[in-house]
């Protein structure tokens, strides 16, 4: 066997923790980015920010509309994918310069984006080692890793319908916990689309909230024709979760 000269050695000895940082680079940018951002655009990001500019906007949407749709989606999905804050105005942004149709096409294509670029972030760094550990565990953990990947269509779909979980926490746990991108892709899309369709919808009623000085009204959200169907929607997502509970009870 030949054995490797020294230096030689040395190179792949000082390779490999390199390599190892690397996997995590993207995971770091997007902290370092949403900190830096959490402290710095949030006066920036706003519904004050909208209202003054609005004019200009229209007018190069009128103009540009393609161009304009282009830089929009760009835009949102930068702030998620950074976590940025001012995610809801750019959603009302959406309906308030396209529409209630185009405008959630846009917000959702751009959010799914965005937690993707995070998911795939999160997964190549810290969710690679998580899920080698998960794999190889044992117990109450094991049984948690087992029921999560026994139901996963439906507990991704719940994170992204219940109103309560933030939207960069659905987006970190599943890459940290091992999911399969093509079920995350598929839910975020699907998932989005009530909540898109919501703030979408307040968006395009926006032009009249300023000319009358007033703020936008998010708790909409949370009126019985809105939160409602949602409401409805976890318990579809959830059903599949309780048939398999009964049955696993019964057969045991």
């Amino acid at each position: 066997m030949i054995e490797k000269e020294p230096e030689t050695q040395m190179s792949d000895t000082s390779q490999m923790p390199r390599s190892g940082l690397a996997r995590h680079i993207p995971l770091l940018v997007i902290l370092a980015v949403a900190a830096v951002g959490f402290f710095t655009l949030g006066d920036y990001l706003t519904f004050e920010t909208l209202r003054d500019n609005r004019e200009a906007l229209l007018t190069w949407r009128d103009g540009n509309y393609w161009a304009m749709a282009a830089a929009f989606v760009a835009i949102y999905i930068v702030i998620v994918a950074f976590s940025l804050p001012g995610a809801a105005v750019a959603s009302m942004t959406g309906g308030f310069l396209f529409g209630l149709f185009a405008g959630t096409v846009f917000n959702v294509i751009a959010a799914t984006i965005g937690a993707s670029a995070i998911f795939l972030a999160a997964r190549w760094g810290l969710g690679e080692a998580l899920t080698s550990r998960l794999e190889s565990s044992e117990g109450t953990v094991k049984k948690l890793k087992d029921g999560l990947r026994e139901n996963e269509i439906s507990v991704l779909f719940l994170l992204r319908l219940v109103p309560v979980v933030p939207f960069f926490v659905a987006n970190l746990v599943p890459a940290l916990v091992g999911v399969k991108f093509r079920n995350f892709l598929i839910t975020t899309a699907l998932g989005i689309i009530p909540g898109g369709i919501v703030y979408t919808w307040i968006g395009v009623g926006l032009g009249g909230v300023f000319d009358r000085g007033e703020t936008p009204d998010v708790s909409l959200l949370w009126e019985p024709f809105v939160i409602g169907p949602i409401i409805g929607l976890c318990v579809l997502a959830a059903l599949p979760i309780v048939i398999k509970s009964v049955r696993g009870q019964k057969g045991a």
